[in-house]
């Protein structure tokens, strides 16, 4: 008998279900020499010479005894060309010979006939005596020397791709596939008729019509279901198809028999094809792809589809190596379709024809695999040995939709090791579970195949990588890929670049620079027109097209950029027995050294054939030295992230130096997130594209989007600690409706690169040459309004201690404070509104309106509630609402309260004069005569018509820039503004140059930087309470209860947070109503100058001695801080809990944002010293304090 194999599996695996696959007992059924894997007669056994450049080894299973080395009946893989085996595993790092070889299939003595391995002492395997790295080995980072970041917290329980199970050995000691259709008992019946009728056709001769047949039953490996399933003449027809493309292999005259049969129908389908195992096909049908695309990735719910594939028994005729490959596609039909998405009980959830024919040692595996897989955003893995053979089973679990294309892209994976499936199986469960089962074999012994490593060893490749593949099952290299010519971590890592290039490649030119440079950079309108000359000039020169194709020309300069950056990132987990090699190329027999920058230069330059080809392959030499940190290597992962180091941004082109940048990349989106400081917060936006030229568009413009939205949101931030920062999500022209998925990816996968990985083979340690804790404070943007509760749940889950503070906008249940509830972004455009009114002395009820946005939004609905002007015109989705008269406040009250939009205002509350247009609507006449056209059409362009007699405009929805310069003429008649008072609510609604135009104009405007930023103050006070309180005062003051009732705490603080934007905002108007007033100087700049000079003294502030001042401190913190919290915590308890950098922004904001709004964006050289000797003499007022008498130098410390 064969002795158990030991344990051959990732260390640490058990650590809380990663990949901790084991490696199970293999029985001794098919090591008896009487059979090959695929059922063959045992191959002769070959001459042997001591000379290994010509050795050809016969076992698969060589033991040694004595240092010799016994060969059985098969042939083994055999080792580099003068190389010792023990060598040859030390230089790959797979499991050494004792463990794989010595033990694995001890053969009977009297089966074997030694030969001596060619060392020097026969005694043993001498390990080599050079125990420095070969010359192409890759001199990657040790676990214990990996740098760390301080403080960064642990993630002790992972919610996102495992591979889950007990840490024993396990085997499946049955026999087959698992599954066993019930018995057909007419059968036998059928195939008669099936004859008859073959015959009654003719097209195939006579004396043929059994063999074919029965061929067709009995060798191609279908199961009883399938016959019990078709009609007698679909299987006549599939037999006749098969038929027909054996003649036509013979009448072509090549000799090549390709079968392919494909036949759909409502409920199922059928695929045949010629298939030679261990091959890729990456021309003819690719049926596997066309399951992937009609079957597998739409399947959800009542449309979901089962697979079974089946590789045929025998060769074709005359065809050694081709099988027949059959695919069989059925609807599934589900007992219970609508189950809970927690719900694990595969008789609720399971598919008929899968609780039919499952073993149950099938539906244990499952089971289990299920209960793992529902806790998880990711893939789970198992792998199962075959208890009597070499054969694997490996077992994939994922949630419905979230890896397109991964059935037929994991072909591309185990072929690239030697390995090829018997049978495949794909079930789907009505709670939104895909498993895949897959039975791994080596493949057949042949020269070719030579070069392949056993399974045994492969296998731990083949799994790590289906991590890597889900986050990409179809990058733009896979046929690079699925030809071998490069590896799959080779193809994923060009991908990645291949976005990088696409957003960063520097094209603008020498005359851009020019420009830049005389323009004013501090100048808000010379800054914009620089943007949008920017993003013209980016479409003209390199599409992502000729990107790609660039290259693909280079696949030797991919693999070498790769090891760079490899050499940089991987960590060694398990010392000089890691298999680093195998997982880079384990098929290459000799890796290319290690370039250095210099080196890496000098081979592009002499590699490529022009100047554009070296653009591009010279910005993998950027990424790779801009990439601090990234998720790449680490075994579970569900999208790819990078921290970048964002110092390659020319400064010409993004004056404003970033402090972080994040770059996410998934099949579904790719993404970014940007920040200007250390502490910064802002939204995430998730953008969906019409068609593919409105995604081109998105695609070219989404770095500068995200630039431009992150400035604005520092700008915005500037009464506040946190900086600005935003996040942006582009979803992939195929995958519109992935924006949960793409979301949840999205933030689990920067969560990889924040939280201190502890559990072993789901989150290994990382490279992080950034250094430093990271901390992202998020909030609800477009798109992602109903995710954020899960996000702060996630993090929970993963074990992030800032959970509580990670998004805004969060349900109250967790602590959030919602701005749609409490009007928190209302109340500061109600300042400025309201702030007009009073200056001018105008009656607010006698003032007309326009506004776009709607009932139905946030902004929009609360502007209605707390506005009491004379509305006479609304714009929203639906349409355009308009009554020169004034609309009804009853009935707008009514649609605000119900977040209704404008179609469901009651018509008959119009005046005559009034009308209402909708987008759908076509030739509607108003009551002046003119007919609009397109409903569409009216609603994009009504703000910009003349005529109408408005007052004041309040933007409260729309896309960014729906008024520039060649359009703001529109709203200017004889060089005055057609409506005298603006004040911008929606985010970057007007450009900045269109603004200076209309203020130049004679119109009161004021921008979205300075009004509408409510949201961004009351985020940041629900930041602070958040990490204020420990988690225990979190939940019991901070979060509505079960039962609906908030607590009293948290109905007070939403008041005070309240009464804080109101204050805030009122500061920020009276400070640029009085600059203006000063100077003359256009209102719109005014704000981008308080901003600038805020958030500048700010950054000054906190680099200064003043924080060292206790007293100083003290004072200053207890005047920031809500009241409230300090009566709850005290002062004492909040500086232990909240971070020291977040204490010290709050403290440089706090002074920055006073001064500036008392003494102007200019103030004079002594302003600030007065400034602060004023709050000096305060302080030294205060019973027991010290003499403060030097705030500027040291601040009496």
């Amino acid at each position: 008998m064969v002795p158990d194999l030991p344990s051959v599996r990732e260390d640490g695996g058990g650590g809380g279900g990663g990949i901790n696959h084991t490696r199970k007992v293999l029985h001794d059924g098919i090591l008896n020499g009487n059979t090959n894997c695929n059922g063959a007669p045992p191959k002769t056994e070959a001459n042997v010479q001591s000379d290994f450049s010509t050795t050809k080894l016969t076992s698969y299973a060589p033991s040694v005894e004595n240092g010799a080395l016994y060969r059985t009946k098969h042939t083994f893989w055999p080792p580099l060309k003068a190389v010792p085996l023990a060598s040859y595993y030390k230089l790959h790092r797979v499991p050494s010979l004792d463990s794989l070889t010595a033990t694995v299939m001890a053969q009977q003595q009297n089966d074997v006939q030694a030969i001596e391995l060619p060392h020097s002492d026969a005694s043993h395997v001498e390990e080599p005596q050079d125990k420095s790295p070969p010359r192409n080995a890759v001199h990657n980072k040790i676990l214990e020397n990996v740098i760390r970041t301080p403080g960064r917290q642990p993630s002790p329980q992972p919610t996102h791709l495992s591979v889950p199970g007990p840490s024993q050995h396990r085997v499946l000691p049955e026999q087959g596939s698992g599954y066993v259709a019930p018995t057909f008992d007419g059968k036998d019946q059928q195939m008669d008729q099936v004859m008859d009728q073959i015959e009654e056709k003719g097209f195939i001769p006579p004396e043929f019509v059994e063999s074919e047949t029965n061929w067709f039953y009995n060798e191609l490996g279908i199961d009883d279901m399938y016959f019990q399933t078709e009609t007698v003449p679909a299987i006549v027809n599939h037999i006749l198809s098969l038929y027909a493309a054996k003649v036509a292999a013979f009448a072509r005259g090549d000799g090549r028999l390709e079968i392919r049969l494909d036949k759909e129908a409502a409920d199922h389908a059928v695929y045949i094809d010629t298939s030679k195992p261990g091959v890729s096909v990456i021309d003819g049908p690719r049926y596997e792809q066309r399951i992937d695309e009609k079957y597998i990735n739409g399947s959800v719910g009542d449309s979901s589809y089962r697979v079974e594939s089946f590789r045929s028994g025998s060769h074709l005729p005359g065809e050694k190596d081709q099988q027949l490959r059959c695919y069989f596609v059925y609807k599934c039909q589900f007992a219970h379709p609508n189950p809970s998405l927690e719900e694990t009980n595969l008789d609720i959830i399971g598919d008929k024809r899968f609780l039919q024919k499952a073993t149950q040692n099938t539906r244990d595996i499952y089971q289990e695999v299920m209960s793992h897989a529902v806790d998880r955003t990711g893939p789970v893995i198992e792998m199962f040995e075959m208890e009597g053979s070499r054969e694997k089973r490996l077992v994939i679990a994922y949630r419905q939709g979230s890896a397109m294309g991964l059935f037929s892209a994991l072909s591309d994976l185990y072929h690239y090791y030697g390995a090829t499936s018997s049978r495949k199986y794909i079930e789907q469960f009505s709670n939104g579970i895909t498993i895949m089962s897959i039975y791994l074999r080596p493949l057949a012994q042949t020269p070719a195949s030579m070069k392949h490593p056993p399974i045994e060893a492969s296998i731990h490749q083949i799994m790590k990588e289906v991590s890597l593949l889900y986050c990409i099952p179809q990058n733009k290299f896979q046929g690079h890929f699925a030809s071998g010519r490069l590896s799959l971590q080779e193809t994923i890592y060009a991908h990645c670049v291949w976005v990088f290039v696409g957003h960063f490649l520097n094209r603008l030119g020498s005359e851009y620079t020019s420009l830049a440079s005389i323009l004013d950079p501090n100048n808000s309108a010379h800054v914009e027109m620089l943007s949008k000359i920017k993003r013209r000039l980016r479409t003209e020169t390199f599409t992502s097209d000729y990107i790609l194709e660039i290259i693909n020309k280079y696949p030797d300069l991919v693999r070498a950029l790769y090891l760079v950056f490899a050499n940089t990132h991987y960590v060694q987990t398990r010392g000089e027995q890691d298999d680093f090699l195998p997982t880079l190329s384990y098929l290459r027999l000799k890796v290319d050294p290690v370039l250095d920058d210099s080196q890496l230069k000098d081979r592009i330059s002499k590699s490529v054939v022009n100047e554009h080809d070296e653009m591009v392959m010279t910005a993998f030499r950027v990424f790779n030295s801009a990439v601090l940190k990234t998720n790449f290597y680490t075994p579970t992962k569900v999208a790819l992230s990078f921290r970048l180091k964002p110092s390659f941004l020319p400064e010409v082109e993004y004056p404003q130096p970033l402090y972080g940048m994040f770059l996410v990349i998934s099949s579904e989106f790719r993404g970014f997130h940007l920040r200007f400081r250390d502490i910064a917060r802002g939204g995430i936006r998730i953008v969906k594209s019409r068609n593919k030229e409105a995604y081109s568009i998105n695609a070219r413009s989404l770095f500068d989007e995200n630039y431009n939205l992150a400035n604005t949101q520092q700008r915005k931030n500037k009464d506040i600690p946190e900086g600005g920062s935003k996040g942006v999500i582009l979803l992939d022209v195929h995958h519109q409706d992935k924006v949960r998925v793409a979301f949840e990816k999205y933030i689990d996968s920067i969560m990889d690169l924040l939280l201190k990985p502890v559990s072993p083979g789901i989150k290994d340690p990382i490279v992080d040459l950034h250094g430093q804790e990271e901390i992202l404070f998020m909030g609800p943007d477009e798109n992602t309004a109903d995710l954020v509760n899960w996000a702060t749940e996630h993090a929970r889950k993963r074990g992030a201690s800032w959970w509580k503070s990670f998004f805004t906008g969060k349900s109250p249940k967790l602590g959030g404070i919602p701005h749609d509830a409490y009007g928190m972004t209302t109340l500061s455009v109600r300042e400025y509104v309201v702030g007009i009114y009073r200056k001018l002395n105008l009656d607010e009820t006698t003032v007309r309106k326009l506004q776009t946005g709607g009932p139905d939004g946030d902004l929009g609905s609360n502007e209605i509630l707390l506005g009491r002007e004379k509305y006479t015109a609304i714009v929203d989705g639906a349409g355009v609402l308009v009554d020169p008269q004034g609309l009804d406040r009853t009935e707008l009250l009514r649609l605000a309260k119900q977040r209704a939009m404008i179609s469901k205002y009651d018509a008959s509350k119009l005046s005559a004069d009034g009308y209402r247009v909708l987008v759908d609507e076509t030739n509607v006449s108003l009551p002046n005569g003119e007919v609009v056209d397109n409903g569409m059409v009216f609603r994009n362009t009504f703000h910009l018509r003349g005529g109408q007699p408005f007052d004041t405009f309040v933007p409260c929805g729309g896309r960014p820039e729906s008024i520039d310069l060649s359009t703001v003429h529109k709203l200017i008649v004889d060089g005055k503004s057609t409506i005298p008072y603006i004040v911008e609510g929606a985010n970057l609604f007007i450009t900045q140059d269109a603004k200076l135009r209309l203020e130049k104009a004679g119109c009161i405007l004021y921008k979205d930087a300075s009004a509408n930023k409510g949201g961004v103050t009351s985020s940041s006070l629900e930041v602070l309470a958040s990490l204020s309180f420990d988690d225990a005062g979190f939940v019991e003051n901070m979060c509505i209860r079960a039962d609906g009732t908030a607590p009293a705490f948290y109905d007070a603080y939403v008041k005070e947070v309240q009464e804080t934007i109101k204050r805030n905002a009122a500061l920020e108007f009276e400070a640029i109503w009085r600059e203006h007033q000063q100077t003359g100087i256009p209102r719109s700049t005014l704000s981008d100058t308080l901003s600038i000079a805020i958030t500048k003294l700010d950054e000054e502030l906190q680099k200064t001695e003043l924080w060292n001042n206790l007293i100083l401190r003290t004072s200053v913190l207890e005047d920031a801080l809500p009241k409230l919290l300090l009566e709850k915590i005290g002062l004492e308890l909040i500086v232990q809990r909240v971070p020291d950098n977040y204490l010290r922004s709050i403290f440089g904001s706090y002074l920055a944002s006073r001064f500036v709004y008392e003494h102007g964006s200019s103030p004079s050289q002594f302003a600030f010293f007065e400034f602060m000797s004023k709050r000096m003499a305060r302080l030294n007022q205060q019973p027991g304090s010290q003499n403060l008498t030097s705030p500027i130098n040291g601040a009496g410390a």
